[in-house]
């Protein structure tokens, strides 16, 4: 996917140069990605880790963060401007087909109720409901500029000063998941803007790395994320209810994991999460394990 990421910044954006942080890949990504800089890591320092190592390899006054399964499809003139203007700036993403990645190009942040309806399934089986369609922005035409909530990381424009001024991106959320929506609320909760801006578009693949990850690190590393995020931005009954979810929803989703996988592995991997979501809803001191757990 580099190959293709990195010849549509060279058409579309000339003056960017590029930098392509590779996470110990096992694969010819770092050989594939000349001409830009690599930054090649002996270990996975997981996203948060890696976006913020790459962009302290530039001093460039605008910073253009950009998922190695993204090719841009116009220029991002627009979006510099724009996060000039607001401090963080993104595109409409869309499919292989052209289609827009509606529910996954902007969002408004999680509320404790977005979060359990996500855990107990039911935005999947029920798309349409309120809570749904307000998280991901359902009632928004995506050809409709202005001021969101939350972009998706993967095609993210941030003015240096906002960088510098939030720290970059929590490493805690380690790999991966939540930490573009924690530097977006993080941003807001400052006072910057983060402005949408269709007419600059890219295309998105999507989950390229995490399908490579075992479906039980995916979910351990994603409720766990989650639960961080909730400790970090919910206030004490929203976040309660949160880990309760976690906790319950655990037992369905193990049992689907068993018949999905035809293993009993699911068995060990959402007791450890029923046990730490469990630890965090009783203790106050697992509220702030959540908000520093790396791992």
């Amino acid at each position: 996917m580099i190959e293709d990421c990195l010849e549509s910044l060279a058409k579309m954006a000339p003056e960017i140069t590029p930098i392509v942080v590779d996470n110990a890949s096992l694969d010819a990504t770092v050989a594939r990605s000349a001409p830009a800089q690599v930054i090649a890591n002996r270990e996975n320092r997981g996203f948060a880790a890696a976006a913020n190592q790459g962009i302290a390899a530039t001093d460039a006054d605008f910073i253009l963060l950009l998922n190695p399964d993204v090719k841009l499809l116009t220029s991002v003139d627009a979006l510099r401007e724009a996060s000039s203007r607001y401090g963080i700036a993104s595109g409409k993403l869309v499919d292989e087909s052209g289609e827009p990645q509606r529910g996954f190009t902007i969002r408004r942040f999680p509320t404790p109720a977005a979060l359990i309806f996500e855990l107990f399934g039911i935005n999947r089986l029920w798309s349409s409901n309120p809570v749904n369609r307000s998280y991901r922005y359902l009632d928004r035409p995506l050809d409709q500029p202005g001021p969101v909530e939350q972009p998706a990381g993967a095609f993210l424009m941030i003015r240096r000063d906002v960088w510098k001024k939030l720290g970059g991106f929590d490493e805690g959320f380690h790999p991966i998941w939540f930490e573009d929506v924690d530097f977006c609320r993080r941003a807001a909760d400052m006072g910057f803007g983060i402005a949408y801006v269709p007419q600059e578009s890219a295309s998105h693949s999507g989950a390229h790395s995490i399908r490579q990850v075992s479906a039980g690190c995916r979910a351990w590393y994603w409720c766990v994320s989650l639960l961080r995020y909730a400790a970090k931005h919910f206030r004490n009954p929203g976040y309660r209810a949160v880990c309760a979810a976690v906790l319950v929803t655990s037992i369905p989703r193990m049992f689907a994991g068993i018949i999905r996988e035809r293993s009993i592995s699911p068995i060990a991997v959402y007791c450890k999460i029923a046990w730490f979501a469990g630890l965090c809803l009783v203790s106050s001191t697992a509220r702030g394990m959540a908000q520093v757990r790396t791992s």
